[in-house]
């Protein structure tokens, strides 16, 4: 079974969260906890971790990774720029449920694109998450904690159940709220295109979407 890291997202231990980092950078794979549901976490710079989620879910190649960043710092390197309206989206959601895709750089792993070419990023209000990947000092993976069309995963308990010894390790930081997953928007399109509806509605984007 996977280690078991209990850590209260009010006051993270930081010596628990310098273990799980310490299994990323070993290229293991950990479920954690984000604003939405547990999400599975790899360093995205680490191929070896990346098809391993992949398999572990046993998702689709051409369905893109995104990913968590620490600090809007580590944007550098991981697109080919940012548009002004994604720089007003995440000024104005993060940290929060918002994932934009961008253009990927070159530095970004081609598995992670899905060949899309294009990579979903999101700075996580969730302190878990978030400093997960400001420890690590790279971006780490979001992608839910479940088999692909399995549904998602609102405590560790639920992660053990769904993905059993398939993982190294699980934080356990109490229930998520669940409900919708992360709103995801497209900003390389003009106007910027809402790809998939989530727990901030359209309605508050600056920009009006090509479609919905």
């Amino acid at each position: 079974m996977p280690e078991i890291l209990k850590i209260d997202p009010r006051k993270p231990d930081k010596s628990l969260i310098d273990t799980a980092v310490n299994i990323l950078k070993k290229g293991g794979i950990i479920a954690f906890p984000t604003e939405t549901f547990y999400g599975l976490g790899a360093d995205a710079g680490n191929v070896e971790a990346v098809e391993k989620i992949y398999r572990i879910k046993g998702r689709n190649p051409q369905n893109p990774i995104p990913l968590i960043i620490g600090n809007t710092r580590d944007m550098t390197g991981l697109v080919e720029d940012i548009p002004e309206a994604g720089r007003k989206l995440m000024k104005k959601f993060w940290p929060g449920g918002l994932t934009i895709v961008f253009m990927a750089s070159s530095n970004i792993l081609p598995g992670l694109t899905g060949g899309t070419g294009k990579i979903g990023i999101r700075l996580s209000s969730n302190i878990i998450a978030s400093q997960l990947a400001k420890i690590l000092s790279k971006p780490i993976t979001a992608t839910s904690a479940n088999p692909s069309g399995a549904g998602e995963c609102i405590s560790a308990d639920e992660v053990i159940d769904c993905l059993k010894d398939k993982i190294d390790a699980i934080i356990d930081g109490g229930r998520t709220p669940g409900g919708l997953g992360s709103t995801i928007v497209d900003v390389t399109t003009d106007p910027v295109t809402v790809l998939r509806k989530g727990i901030i509605p359209p309605s508050l984007l600056d920009n009006t979407p090509a479609k919905i």
